[in-house]
Order: structure tokens, then sequence, then C-alpha cells
């Protein structure tokens, strides 16, 4: 086994998007060929209904698939096709936008006015740009959770893990999506398929995460004294970018540590991208948007 080195760190950074939503970026409009398949991921977060009630109303998307993952309160969700929805904590929201879907997203806090979740979006390769749009709506009961007995916790969403495999299923980038949670210095082992793309985000608690699997200077510990103590430098908003191979080992903080663990396969393709539309040629963007201005830009009947 060849552990994964932590090829870069990042913390996120304050955006507000849709109608004034206040939230936390952790990558997106950028280095796209870093993450690849995945484009973005936003972090809502927010104990102020100020600061998130305006929602997110309608708006376009195509050529990606958006995945939603709530963890307190709740999204009400309804789209040019008609479909209608709610989710609740725990559960996950798979939308295909393919060929181009309008649709709106509007959170509400819980009985203390708390809203807690994630948006990931996922690149589509170009063969599946224009396919017809779909849903797939997980309740949190169908999401299978696994404990190992060290008390490890894994939610898993999409893939396979720990001979569990999680509810959504035909996605392009083959992806895994678990959120792992690590007791208070425990340190796990975790094997991840070397052509992959993978990160973590670390959104509770603290950890480390080792960056090498030789004996050698690494981002996460200090090097200069075996015996000094770990530097728990992976917390909350925390953003781990792994390099290739076929592991990562994660050490718990005091707190214990808790993340998205996603992986998927490269789509290797051009991006073209505006806004929520993701092509692969300036071309196609402009007639995307012309299609918007015309009111051609559904094609799903």
């Amino acid at each position: 086994m060849t552990l994964r080195a932590v090829k870069q760190m990042l913390e996120t950074k304050p955006t507000i998007e849709g109608a004034g939503v206040k939230l936390q970026r952790a990558f997106g409009f950028g280095k796209t060929g870093e993450f690849d398949p995945f484009l973005l991921l936003d972090d809502f977060r927010n104990e102020n209904p100020a600061d998130y009630l305006a929602g997110f109303p309608w708006h376009p998307h195509r050529g990606i698939e958006t995945i939603t993952y709530v963890l307190a309160g709740e999204v009400e969700h309804g789209d040019s096709l008609g479909n209608k929805g709610r989710m609740t904590a725990g559960d996950v929201q798979w939308m295909t936008a393919g060929s181009g879907i309008l649709h709106q997203e509007m959170p509400k806090g819980d009985e203390h006015g708390r809203m807690h979740g994630f948006q990931l979006w996922a690149n589509l390769p170009a063969s599946l740009k224009m396919t017809d749009p779909r849903y797939q709506d997980i309740p949190s009961a169908a999401i299978p959770e696994v404990t190992d007995d060290d008390g490890t916790r894994a939610r898993i969403i999409c893939g396979e893990f720990w001979g569990q495999r999680g509810p959504v299923e035909g996605v392009a980038a083959d992806p895994s999506y678990v959120d792992v949670s690590v007791p208070p210095g425990k340190k796990r082992r975790i094997q991840i398929e070397i052509p992959r793309k993978a990160f973590a985000y670390v959104f509770a608690g603290t950890g480390t995460f080792r960056d090498a699997s030789k004996p050698r200077a690494v981002l996460t510990e200090p090097a200069a004294d075996p015996s000094a103590p770990v530097v728990y430098d992976a917390k909350n908003h925390s953003l781990v970018l792994f390099d290739r191979g076929d592991e990562i080992v994660v050490q718990a903080g005091p707190e214990g540590i808790r993340f998205l663990l996603v992986s998927g396969k490269p789509l290797e393709e051009p991006v073209a991208w505006y806004g929520p539309i993701v092509m692969n040629t300036q071309n196609e963007l402009a007639v995307a948007m012309s299609e918007l201005r015309d009111g051609s830009f559904i094609k799903h009947r």
C-alpha cells in the first residue's frame, strides 16, 4: 500500500450566493484540473436565518450534477419539470442537470434556527452533457451507516465503502461520497483506488492526514522531534487535497474528527464554465446562453 501525499490544504472562503445566502466555499470557479471530475464544494452552515432564508431562487443548470447533503434544517426544491420536494436532516438529493433545468432551492432552519448542508458539483463528460435531467432523492433512512470496532462511523452516500454500497447509482464519474467520523485519538487507514482524484473536507473536530508513505518530513506532523506532540492542523473548514496513492491515514485529534471523503475518476476534458452552466467549449456556452434568452433552454419534455 502507498499512502497518498497531502498535495494541498485549503481553508474555505466566505461567499454570497443565490439571493444573499452566506456560505463557505471550499473550492470552485478555479482549479478544475486539481479536483476533476468535481467542480465546486459549498458549505452552507448558519444559525442566523437572515443569512440564508432568501435562498436560491429560480436559476438554470446544464452539463453538471449537483449533490446536496443536508445535516440540519431543511431545503424545499422545485423545478421547471414540475418536480417538488423537501430535504430534511440526513437526506441527499443527487440532481443530474444534463441538457438543462430551471430550479430553486429554499433553505429553512430547524427549531433553533440552524441550517447546515453541503452542495457538491460534479462535471458530466461531453457524451452526457445533453442527457435528460433526472433526480435521485435519498431519505436519510436509506443511507447505510457502518460503525467499526474502534467507533469510527461512515455514512455511505455513493460508492462502495467497508462492504456497503451507497444508494446513489448511475453517476458518470463513478464517485465515492462518504461522511466519516473518527473518535478522539484514533488513527484510521482508508483505501482509495489509485486512479481517482480524492479530497477530504473537515467540518467538525481536528486531525492530521499523514502526507507520505515513507518516514520523512510531512505537512501535518513536526519533523524535527519525533517525540513532539502531533499538530492537529486539519480543522473545521479545512479541505485536504490528496495526491496519488491507494490509501490515506487520518489521526483524529482530542475532539475526534468528522469529514466528507470524496473521490472520483477524472474526466480529463476541457471545461468551459459560466455560472451554473458547464460545457466543453465557449461556443457551447454561447449556445446555452442564447437558448436561455429565447426560451429554448429546456430540452426534456
